[in-house]
């Protein structure tokens, strides 16, 4: 981007349009949307991650990627009616959350 005369900077060439920028817009409002339905449909995501920080927070672990990772036990805890075998993706992703943030 070349300084322009007073230090103002020049228009950048890969910025956005004005219609680009609305698109983009109207995306993460629809993401944003289709996110809380999903939430809302799936409560057991709350309670999830509200244990894993809890206990996280009780325990303040070093490396918190290998806490996540074995966070089997406080899953059991938290919902002991649920089969457990079908809750390692979550573990798995909210690992993957910490370590790869986008």
């Amino acid at each position: 981007m070349a300084t322009l005369q007073g230090g103002l900077l020049g228009p950048d060439p890969g910025a956005l349009s004005p219609a680009q920028l609305e698109q983009l817009r109207n995306f993460k409002i629809q993401t944003r949307i289709a996110n809380e339905r999903y939430l809302r449909t799936h409560k057991e995501v709350e309670l999830l991650l509200s244990g894993f920080f809890r206990e996280m927070f009780l325990k303040r672990p070093d490396n918190i990627l290998e806490f996540a990772a074995g966070s089997a036990g406080i899953t059991r805890a938290l919902l002991p009616s649920v089969r457990v075998s079908k809750l390692p993706w979550a573990l798995s992703a909210i690992a993957k959350a910490f370590k790869d943030p986008h």
